[in-house]
């Protein structure tokens, strides 16, 4: 166990009022008249930018969904909580006057970003669909006293999300959670759940991580169990509310996906310095918007990160029949009377292909004629669910899937 974190939180308080104050300075700069020595100012602006941008958030970003084309017409959206736990909420996209569409949620992974990772995903939906998403809360602000988050609690929550939208609405889960997903819908069946969904979407998910293995899987392999407690787990920081939960904190797992990319991630902030040196304003904000949500980052509970690496990367437990979910065997066979998709992308290299497609072998339930699988050509992981090729080539499939079990 590291007190890291802790050490982490004092360096970005003691290093706060650097960033405040070249935020401010930013904004009188920004009032300077065009071209007074733009040259000269806009260096200046670029250093003060780059300052005031160089910590993380751990405050969810704004979906920032205000309106979307249903048919013909623009119709407004509302976020409405419709049921809340500590550890996340179940939020609808309410749209006002929109004709009545298919109930469906978006299960969001949990995996040191928030959910607003979705927001494209979400946007896309909701042209044809009612859409719910899981919108899980930082363990950081979450008090101690609530107890534990594992991996049934997650798969709990998802049985108590599709409880709250009732019968007959669909559940699409986006790479992570794809596990939870299957077995949430699995004990819905074998308990004749009135509300177990109508059709089952995994995309990009490990259901069987033992399929052409990626260098994500080889790693959560590559050490034993202990080692990830001992040095990845941390204490939240005596500032938060969650104050010494145990977490795998944001910042950790953020150091290691830039760290697959560095040389990537200091090009474009050099290219967001030039840009704004020069003026070009828009080619700085491009840039500027995905790192302010690429650096909005979320801690994950330590049961839930320790036991997703056990269960699902090491030791494979839903594939081999042997995944419990509190004290009961998870049957995926037990699906029944549900339409299933499985979604996969060629390029993908943290979720490979034939990994999703386990899910079709698993549920000797399903019929024949109710499985749906694609295989997108040309994308990476995150091509599944965002993007041009999701849009127009993957969303179209998914609609269809979910319009013949209406």
């Amino acid at each position: 166990m590291s007190i890291m974190y802790q050490a982490y939180q004092n360096h970005m308080d003691l290093t706060g009022p650097w960033r405040t104050g070249a935020s401010a300075a930013l904004k009188y700069l920004n009032l300077v008249p065009q071209g007074v020595s733009d040259r000269l100012f806009g260096r200046l602006a670029a250093a003060l930018e780059l300052i005031s941008r160089s910590s993380l958030t751990y405050a969810r970003p704004a979906y920032g969904i205000d309106s979307v084309m249903v048919g013909n017409r623009e119709l407004p959206v509302t976020e409405e909580v419709i049921y809340s736990t500590p550890f996340g909420s179940l939020l609808r996209f309410k749209k006002e006057d929109s004709p009545e569409q298919p109930r469906l949620l978006l299960v969001a992974p949990m995996s040191g970003h928030f959910a607003t990772l979705l927001r494209g995903t979400v946007k896309t939906l909701l042209q044809d669909h009612d859409v719910y998403i899981t919108d899980w809360h930082n363990p950081r602000d979450i008090p101690r006293g609530h107890g534990r988050f594992g991996l049934e609690d997650y798969t709990e929550h998802l049985i108590d999300f599709l409880d709250k939208l009732g019968p007959r609405a669909h559940m699409v889960a986006i790479c992570q959670p794809s596990v939870s997903a299957l077995a949430a819908a699995a004990i819905m069946c074998e308990d004749n759940h009135p509300a177990r969904p109508a059709t089952l979407i995994l995309m990009a998910g490990p259901i069987d991580t033992r399929i052409q293995p990626t260098k994500v899987n080889e790693f959560a392999k590559s050490k034993p169990i202990k080692w990830f407690e001992d040095n990845l787990i941390n204490y939240v920081p005596v500032q938060c509310k969650g104050a010494l939960r145990q977490v795998y904190p944001g910042f950790v797992q953020l150091t290691a996906f830039v760290s697959m990319n560095l040389e990537r991630h200091i090009k474009q902030h050099m290219d967001l310095a030039h840009h704004l040196a020069k003026g070009e304003k828009e080619k700085a904000e491009t840039i500027k918007t995905f790192y302010d949500e690429y650096f909005a980052v979320m801690d994950l509970p330590a049961e839930f990160y320790i036991e997703t690496v056990r269960d699902v990367f090491q030791e494979h437990l839903l594939p081999q029949g042997k995944l419990m979910h509190r004290g009961r065997p998870v049957n995926p066979a037990a699906i029944k009377r549900m339409g299933l998709m499985t979604v996969e992308g060629e390029k993908d290299d943290i979720c490979s292909i034939g990994q999703t497609l386990a899910a079709q072998d698993l549920c000797t339930g399903v019929r024949a004629y109710r499985k749906v699988h694609h295989m997108q050509a040309g994308v990476g992981h995150y091509g599944v669910f965002s993007g041009r090729r999701w849009e127009s080539q993957i969303y179209p499939l998914v609609k269809n899937v979910i319009l013949s079990s209406e």
